[in-house]
């Protein structure tokens, strides 16, 4: 705000009070601009610059709290996936033994049971069996054992035979799926 002084105002500026006190007119040429702050004082702008660091502050930790809170809740995903995958990883291979000996005949009622029981806890742990014959063969998913000539019915190479089932848990394979693999007639 700009506020127009009459040159009396001021402390002597070169003889113009003397014109004033004499009753001469004042010219434009005899005020002078002066700049005068909108009634802040010292304490007040103090007190803005100190609420201006303390948002900025509460502001910088929110922000550390959301990251650290982010950051634990993930680690902690991380560890419930790891020790699902160590608690489950051994149990393949006795899956494996039930495969198996379901492939010799009928399981005894008893032992039955359990294979299923067995089987419906690590699927409700994530535990997920894959390998289908006829699945394209995948290298991330599958094991090759070995390479049984070529096929005419297929497209690209193609798990022909399952030796042994993948599993995996969410996208992570606990045991890649050993297969024999065929290709596409004249590759």
């Amino acid at each position: 705000m700009a506020r127009h002084l009459a040159t009396d105002d001021l402390e002597d500026i070169s003889g113009v009070d003397n014109m004033v006190e004499e009753g001469a007119p004042l010219e434009p040429d005899d005020l002078v601009d002066v700049e005068v702050a909108e009634e802040a004082t010292p304490d007040a702008v103090q007190l803005e610059q100190a609420l201006a660091e303390r948002t900025t502050d509460l502001q910088r930790l929110q922000a550390e709290y959301l990251n650290y809170k982010r950051r634990v809740d993930r680690d902690r995903e991380l560890v419930r996936e790891n020790a699902t995958y160590s608690a489950l990883a051994p149990i393949v291979d006795v899956l494996d033994t039930i495969d198996r000996a379901r492939e010799h005949g009928k399981l005894e009622e008893g032992l039955s049971a359990v294979a299923d029981q067995l089987e419906r806890v690590v699927t409700n742990a994530g535990l997920v069996k894959y390998g289908e014959p006829g699945d394209a063969f995948d290298p991330r998913i599958h094991e090759a054992l070995s390479h049984i000539g070529e096929d005419p019915d297929v497209e690209v190479t193609t798990c022909k035979v399952i030796a042994k089932a993948g599993y995996r848990i969410g996208d992570r394979v606990v045991r890649a799926a050993q297969v024999l693999v065929v290709d596409p007639a004249g590759s």
